[in-house]
């Protein structure tokens, strides 16, 4: 089954979505071996170069050979852009295609997988005009920035939590440099670029907690602190995203005589599992996502079914 499109000589992309810690890394290895595909990174901390322990990227021993795409692309000082991102990651979609191969898209990082495949464009930016609304932020906090937005946009508002500084500040960004509601550059849902097929994993919620706890522990152990160490020797501190990411900002905070290593394990563990309901959120609203068990032990066979032209065209 080496390609997905019946009678095209285009391989149809495969996208595998869901919560973190579910076990898509695995199964995308699974289904490109099988399929004689590529791996298409779509974790947005993935394309850090150096972040590796904490963002449980797949080592390079361990990807059976098979040539991962949107891996290691940024340094930690760098920004990362969705924009960026999509026009790369499109490119490489189409350039796996050309060489016959299956396009395996992965990962948990929801704004990016839709990126990819919807309809979705990105309004200017103004760097002074976004400055002044981070000061405010600052300032004021994101309450009543949130009720600034709800005067000039009350649909936006209703769709971002009060607490979501980022957000509400880049929502207010676009709503000043445009004079439109953010809530115009979202994408209308349809048929997905190339005809993806979308495959969901998502486990029991009791299980998902325990393997958070397992691999955060894991991460502790295995190295997450001699790794932000050295990331710090790159200039970690003044990446505006790697810095904050899960587990780094903890460990950033302990070394900086916050709370301590224990505590920094217990609140990346926390953060994770909050991370996971949002997750959740935004993938369940897509209704095109086919959604699998991950404990299914029969569980890579089960999307291989969900790829048979005759299941997704009945």
């Amino acid at each position: 089954m080496a390609a997905l499109s019946p009678g095209s000589a285009v391989p149809r992309p495969v996208a595998i979505v869901g919560p973190t810690a579910t076990g898509k890394s695995e199964l995308a290895l699974q289904l490109a071996e099988e399929l004689g595909g590529e791996v298409v990174n779509a974790d947005a901390l993935q394309l850090y170069r150096g972040m590796d322990i904490g963002t449980a990227k797949t080592p390079p021993e361990q990807r059976r050979g098979i040539v991962h795409h949107q891996l290691d692309v940024l340094e930690v000082t760098e920004t990362a852009s969705v924009a960026h991102y999509q026009r790369t990651a499109r490119a490489d979609v189409e350039a796996i295609q050309g060489r016959g191969a299956v396009p395996v898209i992965v990962g948990g990082s929801g704004l990016y997988v839709q990126a990819l495949l919807d309809e979705l464009t990105f309004p200017a930016t103004d760097p002074a005009v976004r400055a002044r609304w981070e000061a405010e932020l600052a300032v004021s906090g994101p309450l009543e920035l949130h009720q600034e937005l709800a005067r000039v946009d009350a649909e936006a508002a209703r769709k971002l939590l009060p607490s979501d500084g980022r957000r509400i500040v880049r929502a207010l960004e676009v709503v000043e440099l445009t004079g439109q509601p953010f809530s115009a550059s979202r994408p209308e849902v349809g048929t997905p670029r190339w005809n993806t097929v979308l495959i969901g994993l998502d486990r029991d919620t009791a299980e998902l907690d325990a393997r958070i706890e397992a691999r955060t522990a894991t991460m502790f152990t295995q190295g997450l602190v001699a790794e932000v160490h050295q990331l710090l020797e790159h200039g970690l501190r003044e990446g505006v995203t790697a810095r904050r990411a899960l587990g780094y900002s903890q460990v950033l905070a302990a070394l900086d005589g916050e709370h301590d290593l224990a505590e920094a394990q217990r609140a990346t563990a926390a953060g994770t599992r909050r991370f996971v309901r949002r997750q959740r959120s935004w993938f369940r609203r897509d209704q095109r996502v086919h959604w699998l068990d991950a404990a299914d032990p029969a569980l890579p066979e089960l999307a291989l079914q969900l790829l048979r032209p005759e299941r997704l065209h009945p």
